[in-house]
């Protein structure tokens, strides 16, 4: 069988080449008709054909590129749908999420690593030195409002009157009783020096009079005594005479020792004027006590700025949050945390740009304090899943004028801090 069938194939051979010899003019000497359609070269067609296929895969990766831009750039309904139905977010497989916009990012991790050449980092806006919680005076106990003399937004000045509590008439009473206290102290120690002054004058009255009989008695006594050495009179009359000489002698000395305790400058007399001016100075006390008081009924701003929340009402307790909220708005600044591995490179003066949602423009400022002190994390996100103890540390920065303005009406805004680390202008 393979032997005929090999004789086959070589007749069918010779057979050709004996055709294709007698006829030049048709191709491998077979008597095909002319049909006006050009023949192919069959060895050179295939390699034709693949090198046109080999031009559209980089017209393809290229279009693939142009869509992915496209796509990132302006984010489609389409494509936000797709991200919606599969919960997936983009940037989500990498570390550096270079497709999700800076205001998006919100766990200190993210912004940490956003950018090479800057330290991003989430921040709020706040008043120069922070937002003051305004509280009852020390010792208001369980005082209530009584009225509230300021509403939001009011520029308040150092010492102004913010509210008034129900205490007030009571302590007002106080100082009143102690006001009259004090008049009363006054005039006793006024009647004390009066008194003093009217005992001596009557000491001193006493003194010249006794003096005076002495003087009568010692002139009645000479008389008499001359009478008895010529005999004129008796013993008897003489020792009378003597007898009321001394005694006046002794009654001048008692008016000399009464005089001596009313005299300027005397124990008695100072001792006296003493317990006066201390009682006055009790009751002077009492009253300036009673003044301080007084002031447990006022709620005055500890320094100027402006109002930027009530937290009671008239008729409430004012609560441990305090009663209002405080802070000067005349110069905005921004608490940022700066992850605890990157405040290497932050300085004083480094500027930097703040950007919120919120703001119809960016912000810019400089680093103006640096903190000593790496604490937890307090600026975080609302996922349950976000990092909450992540180590930072407190930047302020200090908003240019322009800026402050802007921000003035934003206290404690979250916002998104990036300084330009190294590069100090």
């Amino acid at each position: 069988m393979q032997t005929l069938r090999l004789s086959h194939r070589s007749g069918g051979a010779f057979e050709r080449n004996r055709m294709t010899s007698e006829n030049p003019d048709m191709p491998n000497g077979l008597p095909l008709a002319e049909t006006g359609v050009s023949k192919t070269n069959p060895a050179i067609a295939p390699k034709a054909s693949g090198r046109s296929r080999l031009f559209l895969i980089p017209l393809f990766m290229a279009t693939l590129f142009t869509g992915a831009v496209i796509g990132m750039y302006f984010q489609p309904p389409g494509l936000k749908a797709f991200f919606s139905a599969t919960g997936l977010q983009p940037g989500a497989g990498t570390s550096t999420p270079i497709a999700v916009a800076i205001q998006q990012v919100t766990t200190q991790e993210q912004v940490a690593v956003i950018s090479e050449g800057d330290v991003v980092a989430l921040g709020r806006i706040i008043p120069r030195g922070d937002v003051i919680s305004v509280a009852t005076p020390s010792g208001a106990g369980d005082a209530r409002i009584a009225e509230l003399r300021v509403s939001v937004g009011d520029q308040v000045a150092l010492g102004d009157i913010l509210a008034v509590l129900d205490n007030l008439p009571q302590l007002q009473s106080a100082v009143a009783s102690a006001q009259a206290a004090l008049r009363v102290r006054e005039a006793s120690l006024a009647q004390t020096r009066a008194s003093n002054t009217a005992s001596l004058a009557e000491a001193q009255a006493s003194v010249d009079r006794a003096e005076a009989t002495e003087k009568v008695a010692q002139s009645e006594l000479a008389r008499v005594t001359a009478l008895f050495e010529r005999g004129v009179t008796t013993r008897a009359e003489l020792d009378q005479v003597i007898a009321r000489a001394n005694e006046a002698g002794r009654d001048v000395e008692r008016a000399l020792a009464t005089l001596s305790r009313y005299a300027t400058g005397s124990e008695t007399v100072q001792a006296d004027i003493a317990v006066a001016e201390a009682n006055l100075g009790a009751a002077q006390a009492e009253l300036a006590r009673s003044q301080q008081d007084l002031e447990r009924a006022y709620v005055r701003a500890p320094e100027r700025g402006t109002v930027l929340d009530i937290n009671v009402r008239t008729g409430e307790r004012p609560g441990t949050a305090g009663i209002i909220d405080l802070g000067d708005t005349s110069q905005m600044t921004v608490e940022a945390e700066v992850y605890q591995t990157m405040i290497g490179r932050v300085t004083i003066g480094d500027p930097v740009v703040i950007s919120a949602e919120a703001l119809r423009e960016d912000l810019s400022g400089v680093v103006s304090a640096i903190g000593l002190e790496i604490g937890r994390q307090s600026i975080t996100s609302n996922d349950p899943a976000a990092n909450t103890d992540a180590r930072v540390v407190d930047v302020i920065v200090t908003l240019d004028p322009e800026s402050s303005k802007i921000a003035s009406p934003f206290t404690n805004l979250e916002a998104v801090v990036r300084i330009d680390a190294g590069r100090v202008e």
